[in-house]
């Protein structure tokens, strides 16, 4: 069976194989020059609102001096939007995702497109070879995102979210403490609570009522834009920024802004690798299509580790349990000692050295974005069923509570499936 070689494999092998050549700098690269093999052919799947933000971001370095620039270089070869029906021509602009992924000269893709497609494009593209940089929130319900780690490991390939909240607060010297301590396992059980409040945009991504069906504008593939989802009326509410107020494409403010809120949070304290055990909410019931406005939701970890997420925005404020943080200094003489003895984590690696290098790195892989956007997705089923449940964090179920653990993996609409 033939072998699939990329562009940057081939230059790289082909060059040693030639031996001694004289060649131009700018096929060396030098001063002011990318040489060939560290220029990527890109596609961006998804052109409107953050598309082109998130295209750029796959050749920035975060979290390095200025003066250090990105090992890579990405052309732009295509772009892919349900909006593109007039002026589609299958060499530059689809409408289709499917005839991007399976074009041989392109090495990495930008997703920008509304979550529900997250998942079936980012799998797509990383069985064709390619590395992927996604939009936040990483997926739509929880299901898709175990799908999402499970190709990337699969087919060996850079999967990361344009979250970049770790690139910052998160390499603090007491965060990284706190982080080496919590991944230790040092600490059995603790009594820590963080709340994070308000930030969550809930009346801005809310959804309306009883939408009166528009005619579809003649440049947009309706039945695309919907795809995974169910297939509803078109009215022009239901795209753009304001997509993010129905539950068939987002999960309102809260998945909108959570995966920021969260990342640098769930690496800080070693919650990368599981997911909470209990929830609890307090919300007003909530409509079936359109997301809405909720009170606070309280999630507690298997060793006692509690996260609440306080809207702001509606209700009383939560007023259960008081914040409660945990320096390192404050801990017996001997866990101290053995968390200073412990190495560092290394660096985070922005998406454009981890395609050349091909490592991911601690905190900013496939697994603890999944795991950070689940936090998400269990506080949303929460707040559509309106009740406390359990979560087994390694099934990844919801124990016992049939109607909510059907949030978990969602039903997708003929022929898409995960």
């Amino acid at each position: 069976m033939a072998t699939r070689v990329s562009r940057r494999d081939f230059l790289g092998s082909s060059a040693l194989a030639a031996g001694l050549l004289i060649v131009p700098r700018h096929v060396l690269g030098g001063p002011g020059e990318t040489p060939p093999s560290q220029k990527l052919g890109g596609a961006l799947i998804g052109c409107g609102g953050r598309g082109p933000g998130t295209f750029g971001e796959m050749s920035r370095m975060h979290g390095r001096p200025k003066e250090v620039k990105a090992p890579i270089s990405v052309e732009k070869l295509a772009e892919c939007d349900v909006r593109f029906l007039d002026k589609a021509d299958n060499k530059r602009y689809y409408t289709d995702f499917r005839r991007v992924v399976e074009r041989k000269d392109i090495d990495v893709v930008a997703i920008g497109t509304p979550p529900h497609w997250h998942a079936l494009i980012a799998i797509a593209a990383m069985e064709a070879g390619k590395d992927v940089l996604s939009e936040k929130p990483m997926t739509r319900f929880i299901a898709e995102g175990r799908a999402v780690v499970t190709a990337a490991h699969r087919y060996g390939r850079i999967f990361q979210v344009g979250t970049f909240g770790r690139y910052g607060d998160s390499q603090q010297k007491e965060n990284i403490r706190r982080h080496k301590l919590f991944m230790s396992g040092l600490v059995k059980e603790t009594d820590m609570v963080v709340i994070r409040r308000g930030g969550f945009k809930v009346k801005e991504w809310s959804g309306k009522v009883n939408l009166q069906p528009q005619p579809v504008p003649k440049n947009l593939d309706w039945d695309m834009y919907c795809g995974p989802s169910p297939l509803r009326p078109y009215h022009r509410h239901r795209t753009g920024g304001t997509h993010r107020g129905y539950w068939d494409y987002e999960g309102g403010g809260l998945a909108d802004m959570g995966q920021h809120h969260l990342d640098a949070l769930h690496w800080v304290y070693g919650r990368d690798t599981t997911s909470p055990v209990a929830v609890d909410v307090y919300a007003p019931p909530a409509h079936p299509e359109c997301c809405g406005l909720w009170g606070w939701v309280e999630l507690q970890y298997a060793d006692g580790f509690t996260l609440v997420l306080e809207s702001g925005e509606w209700g009383k404020p939560y007023d259960r349990k008081q914040q409660k943080g945990i320096s390192v200094d404050s801990l017996d003489a001997e866990i101290k000692s053995k968390v200073a003895e412990l190495p560092d984590p290394a660096p985070l690696v922005p998406f454009a050295e981890a395609v050349i290098t091909r490592k991911q790195g601690e905190g900013n892989d496939p697994e603890s974005f999944h795991r950070t956007v689940s936090v998400l997705h269990l506080a949303n089923i929460a707040i559509r069923v309106g009740r406390k449940f359990r979560y087994d964090p390694v099934k990844e179920q919801i124990v016992g509570d049939d109607e909510a653990n059907r949030l978990v993996n969602q039903p997708m609409r003929a022929p898409w499936h995960l």
